[in-house]
């Protein structure tokens, strides 16, 4: 009686055991062919994997005309700095000012000045991040940053607010984000 007892228990457990790794085997292949994503996987920030021939090319094609729109904004941007940088020069080196406003126009000029170093830099760090192209703007209003709209989403939005903040002080509901 104890030797079938001993086999009884023995088999049923050995079925139990059996059940338990198929039935394991069944749902972990079956969630393996419904997710193509797997935990963990690394991918690159501007990859198109998964996207159509045809997506591919109507994405580079878009950004042909969107690299021409930043070129002709940064050239407008550029050429509004140097407006405000000769009538500056010009106000401080005539020598019929009065001293208060060649004090303006060195402070206008150092504030200039200081706001192109900044967007520069946040420029520079936002395209590190994986952007494309990138435009900021500072105003006393706040700061404008206008990248590609077809790279905009909420992760994008963080990115931006934090390259933001790092290089000027600045609170987040000051801060726009413009998709070009």
């Amino acid at each position: 009686m104890k030797f079938q007892k001993k086999h009884i228990i023995s088999a049923a457990l050995v079925l139990a055991l059996g059940a338990a790794v198929y039935v394991n085997w069944q749902f972990g292949a079956e969630g393996q062919r419904k997710s193509a994503k797997e935990l963990g996987a690394a991918s690159y920030v501007n990859a198109t994997v998964g996207a159509t021939a045809d997506e591919a090319v109507s994405a580079a094609a878009l950004s042909d005309e969107q690299r021409g729109y930043f070129a002709a904004e940064r050239t407008k941007r550029q050429k509004a700095q140097d407006r405000v940088i000769e009538g500056a020069n010009e106000t401080l080196n005539s020598e019929n000012v009065p001293e208060d406003k060649q004090t303006e126009a060195q402070k206008s000029v150092a504030q200039t000045l200081k706001n192109f170093t900044v967007q520069d830099s946040i420029e520079s760090i936002i395209k590190a991040k994986g952007f494309s192209e990138c435009l900021c703007y500072i105003s006393d209003m706040g700061v404008t940053v206008i990248v590609p709209s077809s790279e905009l989403n909420d992760t994008a939005a963080l990115l931006i607010d934090d390259a933001v903040t790092s290089h000027y002080q600045v609170s987040y509901d000051k801060i726009s984000i413009v998709g070009a």
